[in-house]
């Protein structure tokens, strides 16, 4: 045993922040942007290097660097619950959620690959399955899209790609949303359509328009209001049409913020996100406490980082396919998922994660830390 562990003594942790552009101007109800930051990680141990990675500001690389890296040198990187408490820890003084979650999780993530690499197991397989396949819903329909742009892209996700869900955003002009979501029901037919309003309304004003497109069918309704307002998702949650879920958890960034969402009856479907909540470490406590309240779960974004998780979560219902990671990680990352019948599936003739960073293809879009080229 001190063998084996000595050879898998963590001896460099290294990370790399890249900005892509999007391929056209996107907004939501509360934001509008045109680039997404994405941060690599690298774990390096008993020659292996596992990889993980976040979507969050490029000040995650000095919470790596100055924080993070150090409180996990020299540990054994099979002893992934005990680096996970040791980051933990480290970011104490600084606070854990956001920019200190996200490299929490980004380093976890790759840990996991690490030990899975050197087990000489895909994740999923490390992890235990409970499925081979997971389910996707196609997210996008930008507020600043037209109509037009709008049903194209819903309408690929349906009946090319075959999603039984497709996601739009609403909330950055009211008024007109209710044709937006027309729009975007002619475009795909029988799909099941989800709104998005990323915390953009009041409670009356989210109310307002599910009464107004009941008729649509509308199934799921994320962060009608903030995420921040518990008692708001509630009141939402308990007064809108049957049939309509309230969904939220995307900045859930430790088990206590779970915790209070599902404590204050707050949601009918829980989201996490692995690259935010701490990581495939943080995702299974939070899975624990929603298996536990017979909840079930939602992953948010970063699909080529889910789809290996998903499969071991009992309750978990689906993954976001959202539009501007699917694009990242197809165009930077060897191994990424492609959707087949609405459904995408971890790659178990590949160990870990089976995903490789193309460092040089994304040498263009370098903004700081380590090349890693």
């Amino acid at each position: 045993m001190a063998e084996r562990s000595g050879a898998a003594t963590i001896d460099r942790v290294f990370a790399s922040a890249y900005r892509i552009p999007t391929d056209r101007p996107e907004a939501d109800g509360t934001l509008a942007w045109t680039s997404t930051t994405l941060v690599v990680v690298y774990v390096s141990a008993g020659g292996r290097l596992g990889l993980g990675l976040t979507y969050a500001h490029a000040s995650v690389l000095a919470v790596i660097e100055e924080l993070l890296a150090p409180a996990i040198a020299n540990h054994d990187c099979f002893d992934v619950g005990g680096c996970w408490i040791a980051m933990q820890r480290a970011v104490r003084n600084v606070g854990r959620s956001g920019i200190a979650s996200c490299a929490i999780s980004a380093i976890d993530l790759a840990l996991w690959d690490l030990k899975a690499q050197l087990l000489n197991v895909p994740l999923a397989k490390l992890l235990g399955c409970c499925r081979g396949l997971v389910p996707v819903y196609g997210s996008g329909g930008f507020t600043s899209y037209s109509n037009e742009e709008l049903g194209e892209q819903l309408g690929h996700w349906s009946r090319v790609d075959g999603c039984r869900f497709v996601k739009m955003k609403i909330g950055s002009d009211p008024e007109l949303d209710p044709k937006r979501a027309e729009a975007a029901r002619l475009a795909i037919g029988d799909c099941q359509l989800f709104v998005d309003a990323n915390g953009a309304f009041g409670v009356e004003q989210a109310l307002r328009f599910a009464a107004r497109t009941e008729d649509l069918g509308i199934r799921w309704f994320e962060e009608p209001v903030t995420s921040d307002d518990s008692e708001g998702l509630h009141a939402v949650r308990t007064r809108t049409p049957p049939g309509l879920e309230v969904a939220a958890g995307e900045y859930v960034f430790t088990l206590d913020d779970a915790r209070h969402l599902l404590s204050q009856d707050a949601v009918d479907v829980l989201q996490a996100d692995v690259t935010r909540c701490g990581g495939i470490t943080g995702f299974l406590r939070i899975a624990a406490l929603a298996e536990a309240r017979h909840m079930e779960m939602s992953a948010h974004c970063a699909p080529a980082m889910h789809r290996h998780i998903a499969c071991a979560i009992p309750r978990l219902r689906h993954i976001e396919w959202f539009h501007d990671h699917v694009r990242i990680e197809q165009m930077l990352f060897d191994g990424a998922p492609a959707v087949r019948d609405g459904q995408i599936a971890p790659d178990l003739t590949r160990v870990g994660h089976g995903l490789r960073f193309k460092a040089t293809d994304a040498v263009a879009y370098h903004i700081s830390g380590d090349a890693l080229a």
